[in-house]
C-alpha cells in the first residue's frame, strides 16, 4: 500500500537537513579559514613583524633610559626611589658589544612578555656593574634575536654596560653550553655578568648558552637585595613560558573564528568580491593579533 506524502509538508521536511548540512559546511570552512589565518599570522609574526616590533620598542626604551640617565633617576637597585620593586619592562641598562655590532636597552624582568621588547635583567641578581653575579637574558631568533650572535664571542673580548651608576666594562671569560664546567667562584667584592640565550637552530631552541664575563672596571656601590635568589617564578627562568590562562589569546581566537565563519557565510550570500573587500582586512588583523599573543607563549629565549 502506498502512502502519499502531503505536498505541504515535503518541502519543509527536506529543507531542514539541507540547512543543517549547509551550516556545518560553513562552520568547517570558517574553521579552516581561521586556522590558515592563524598559521600565516604566526609565520609572519616570528619572521618579520616581531623584529619590527622589537626595533620600535627599543627606540622607545632608549629614549626613556636616556631621559632617566640625564635626570639621574635611572634604576640602580631592585627597588626604585620610593622603595617599590622596579616594574617589569622598565629600562635599566644599555649593553654594547662592538664585536657583535650589538647595542640594546636592557629591561627589568625575564619573562616572555618583557623580552619581546629586548634583553631582560634577571630580577634576583645585582644590576650590571655592581659586585656579585648579574644575569642578562636575550632571545636568539625571534623579536630581533638580540643575543643570537653570543656564540661568536671569544675570551678576552671587552664590552660595556651603561646604567644609572655609570659605564661598566666587562671582559669575556668563557662561552659555555650545557655540561661545560662553570668558571671559578667569584671573589668577594668582584663583579661578573652572565649573558644567557638559546642554542640550536633558529626558532627551535635546544638548550641554553651562557657567556661569562668578569668586571674589569671598578665595581659600583651595591645596594642590599630585596628579591632573594631562587624566588623568581618559573616564567622568568631560561626557556620558560608564561603561566596561567592566556585570556587575551582566548578572546582574540574567538573573534577570529567568528569573523572566519561570517566571511564564509557572506561569500555565499554577497559574493566573493564583496567578501574580500569587507573581511580580508578583518581576518588579517585578527590573525596578527592572535599570532602576537601566541608567540608570547613560546619560550622566552626563542
Amino acid at each position: 500500500m502506498t502512502v502519499a506524502v502531503p505536498t505541504t509538508l515535503a518541502p519543509a521536511a527536506l529543507r531542514t537537513p539541507v540547512r543543517s548540512a549547509t551550516a556545518v559546511r560553513h562552520l568547517a570552512r570558517g574553521g579552516l579559514l581561521a586556522l590558515a589565518a592563524l598559521l600565516l599570522g604566526i609565520t609572519a609574526q616570528l619572521l618579520l613583524v616581531s623584529g619590527i616590533q622589537e626595533h620600535s620598542a627599543q627606540h622607545a626604551a632608549f629614549d626613556e633610559l636616556r631621559a632617566q640617565l640625564a635626570l639621574g633617576t635611572a634604576p640602580v637597585a631592585q627597588t626604585d626611589q620610593d622603595g617599590r620593586l622596579v616594574a617589569p619592562g622598565t629600562p635599566v641598562a644599555l649593553i654594547r658589544i662592538r664585536a657583535l655590532h650589538l647595542s640594546q636597552v636592557v629591561l627589568e624582568g625575564t619573562d616572555s612578555t618583557v623580552m619581546t621588547d629586548g634583553p631582560g635583567h634577571r630580577r634576583d641578581t645585582p644590576m650590571p656593574g655592581q659586585s656579585g653575579t648579574s644575569v642578562l637574558m636575550g632571545r636568539a631568533a625571534a623579536y630581533g634575536g638580540p643575543f643570537g650572535g653570543l656564540a661568536g664571542l671569544r675570551p678576552g673580548t671587552d664590552f660595556t654596560v651603561i646604567t644609572g651608576q655609570g659605564k661598566a666594562t666587562y671582559r669575556v671569560l668563557s662561552v659555555r653550553h650545557a655540561g661545560d664546567p662553570a668558571p671559578d667562584t667569584l671573589a668577594a667584592g668582584k663583579g661578573r655578568l652572565v649573558l644567557v640565550t638559546a642554542t640550536g637552530p633558529g626558532y627551535m631552541p635546544g638548550g641554553v648558552l651562557r657567556v661569562d664575563a668578569d668586571l674589569v672596571s671598578a665595581p659600583f656601590q651595591t645596594p642590599a637585595a630585596t628579591i632573594r635568589p631562587g624566588t623568581l617564578p618559573d616564567s622568568e627562568q631560561p626557556l620558560a613560558s608564561p603561566g596561567g590562562v592566556p585570556w587575551p589569546l582566548v578572546m582574540w581566537l574567538q573573534a577570529l573564528l567568528l569573523a572566519s565563519v561570517a566571511a564564509v557565510w557572506t561569500w555565499h550570500r554577497w559574493g566573493r568580491h564583496q567578501t574580500w573587500i569587507v573581511f580580508a582586512p578583518v581576518v588579517l588583523v585578527l590573525g596578527l593579533q592572535v599570532a602576537t599573543r601566541t608567540t608570547t607563549l613560546l619560550p622566552n629565549l626563542l
